[in-house]
């Protein structure tokens, strides 16, 4: 199975995956509760007394379902501010479906420039501050095709403003992204196996 692994700097980041400390939980509460003010916001909701509980629980079902990805989905949150900026990387496999749904994205979306990875070689970024008159959160994605997978790192900030300053971090976190494939070794008929004598 193919899996994702980064070098994330320990000094800026905080990973949610598999994160079940104390400080972890309430790191991870925090940027729940700002994806879903954000995700609120985009439909014009007005936000609820409910939406606390709603990040509790979303923030206690998370380590085990980033778990049971296996290495597919990765996740960090801003460490001096958790509901600053979320990142999250993900691998999966190119399906006919998923070229079809990457061909029919908006205008927009083609606005991205080169962008090379340590190990992964070249791929494309798309950086969106947005205006102030928009309703979507500024944000940021990172692509590369292998041919077989999609490797996409999205990055969401809550604070415009700040958006041009934490970039660079997330720059240099998706550049350390990298794969590994666990290969299962077998035996064939046709092989000769000589023991050590």
């Amino acid at each position: 199975m193919v899996r994702l692994h980064a070098d994330a700097d320990p000094t800026r980041w905080m990973p949610v995956t598999e994160s079940f400390g104390f400080r972890g939980r309430r790191a991870r509460k925090k940027a729940i509760r700002m994806l879903l003010g954000q995700a609120g916001g985009l439909t014009g909701a007005q936000p609820r007394p409910g939406g606390a509980f709603a990040a509790w629980a979303i923030s206690q079902a998370t380590p085990a379902l980033m778990r049971k990805a296996a290495g597919r989905v990765l996740v960090w949150v801003w460490k001096a501010e958790p509901d600053l900026l979320v990142v999250m990387a993900q691998i999966q496999e190119l399906t006919p479906q998923l070229r079809t749904a990457r061909a029919m994205m908006p205008m927009e979306y083609d606005d991205t420039e080169t962008f090379r990875g340590t190990y992964l070689g070249v791929g494309e970024k798309l950086a969106m501050p947005l205006p102030e008159t928009s309703t979507t959160p500024p944000f940021a994605t990172y692509t590369w095709d292998t041919g077989t997978h999609l490797i996409t790192v999205t990055a969401v900030c809550a604070d415009r403003e700040r958006f041009g300053i934490v970039i660079g971090a997330v720059d240099d976190l998706a550049r350390s992204l990298r794969i590994s494939d666990e290969i299962t070794a077998g035996e064939s008929p046709s092989v000769l196996r000589l023991d050590p004598s």
